[in-house]
């Protein structure tokens, strides 16, 4: 089994960040790129959690998304053909006095099965660069995704005039 933890400060506040995390519409792996667009099917989602399966190169898991604490995210992975046991994933949000939020995410990945534990291995040795340049390139993608929204539509700000 392995435990990876990542580390990132963005300048998006946890409730954008969460807003990304928890938008399971068609676009998803532009945010999170091990989220391809023909894996993903939502089952089920209310205010504050869904169930979900996404993956991505052959690998795909079901998911419950918790959000209910604005401070947490958790993730469990309730069916997979790799993982099992304890996988899943938990972020958490601290907002810094200067308008930052600093983000922690514990990876669990609990192989079920040989490809599983041989992944595992990878992903809790030599792979987690792979993992940090998946979650670099996640905060990057929904800071953009929020900076676009905060700025008007060029081609329709002078209609509002």
């Amino acid at each position: 089994m392995s435990n990876i933890h990542l580390h990132r400060s963005t300048t998006a506040t946890p409730e954008q960040y969460v807003a990304g995390l928890t938008d399971f519409g068609p676009g998803r792996s532009k945010l999170f790129g091990n989220s391809a667009d023909a894996y993903l099917e939502v089952h089920h989602r209310g205010d504050s959690f869904a169930d979900v399966t996404e993956g991505s190169g052959g690998i795909w898991e079901r998911l419950h998304y918790d959000w209910s604490d604005p401070e947490r995210v958790v993730i469990t992975t309730t069916d997979s053909n790799v993982w099992g046991g304890a996988s899943g994933h938990t972020y958490t949000f601290t907002r810094k006095p200067d308008g930052t939020t600093d983000i922690d995410v514990v990876v669990i990945r609990d192989g079920k099965n040989l490809m599983g534990w041989l992944l595992g291995f990878v992903l809790g040795t030599i792979g987690r660069g792979v993992l940090e340049k998946a979650f670099e390139n996640s905060v990057k993608a929904i800071e953009a995704r929020n900076s676009k929204a905060g700025r008007p539509d060029p081609d329709t700000s002078d209609l509002a005039a």
